[in-house]
């Protein structure tokens, strides 16, 4: 009986594990085309900021973004078909690189109306901290800077949780959105062209706070509570722009710093006898 069971041992497969196979000399060439790829996809976006920045997102052609970023059209037409798919790549990129260090500080909050209030000051700030970015996106305009973007999601995230606890007195979700996203970015527009008060971006969240039926006081506490310090924008295109050398240096000195004082009429008033 053993010897049987001896030959039937000696007949049967053994399964044993497939050992790996070395990487192909095609998967390295894929691997290196997909890393060239992408390095040349973020050269034209790249130059395609300075094209932007210079001539104006309506007035810069296809020509303008080649000759910048040294490329051919066709190398062009393999990653976009017009300057419109072009624009709106950079203005997502961007954003999101924005975002990668604005929203983990917006976390921390519990309370849903102290994220996006701290989120509409940070990402002022970075637009004051980065100008050259701050003047693009408010040039596109919200259609291609917020519509479907991380920003649009983030804000309407925090604010269906605002509406839905009551925390705000407004019924519409979208509507507290169009409120704050105008806000952001007409407030950005005036900061960088406009002369302004100290902590306008700070007078700009208490206001729309008072609106959406926060108690003023409330409203004024929230607006004007001190942030964490956020570190510069990590990411491809960031790398390229330099920011402003120190924030409140510039032509305005809203929201500059992180911290703001209690507004003035909040401030006990003292006379002189």
């Amino acid at each position: 009986m053993d010897e049987a069971l001896a030959k039937e041992d000696q007949g049967r497969v053994t399964s044993r594990p497939m050992s790996k196979k070395p990487p192909s000399l095609e998967d390295h060439r894929v691997r290196v085309g997909a890393e060239r790829r992408e390095k040349t996809r973020m050269r034209l976006l790249q130059s395609a900021l300075g094209v932007f920045s210079e001539k104006g997102p309506d007035a810069a052609v296809i020509d303008d973004v080649i000759v910048a970023a040294g490329v051919s059209r066709g190398t062009f037409y393999n990653h976009f078909k017009t300057t419109h798919e072009l624009l709106l790549a950079l203005a997502t990129s961007m954003s999101d690189e924005v975002l990668a260090v604005v929203d983990p500080v917006v976390l921390t909050f519990s309370d849903p109306v102290q994220r996006f209030s701290a989120g509409t000051r940070l990402y002022m700030q970075m637009a004051l901290r980065y100008p050259t970015w701050g003047r693009f996106i408010t040039s596109v305009g919200t259609r291609i800077a917020t519509r479907g973007q991380l920003i649009d999601e983030y804000l309407t995230r925090d604010l269906t949780i605002a509406v839905g606890s009551k925390r705000v007195m407004v019924t519409d979700v979208l509507v507290a959105r169009d409120i704050v996203l105008g806000s952001i970015f007409y407030g950005i527009e005036t900061m960088l062209t406009e002369p302004t008060h100290a902590h306008h971006a700070e007078q700009l969240v208490a206001t729309f706070l008072r609106g959406m039926g926060v108690a003023p006081k409330e409203a004024d506490t929230i607006a004007f509570m001190p942030l964490p310090e956020v570190g510069a924008v990590q990411g491809p295109i960031f790398s390229t722009v330099s920011p402003q050398r120190r924030p409140g240096t510039g032509r305005n000195a809203s929201a500059r710093t992180s911290a703001a004082p209690v507004p003035a009429k909040r401030q006990s008033a003292t006379r002189s006898t």
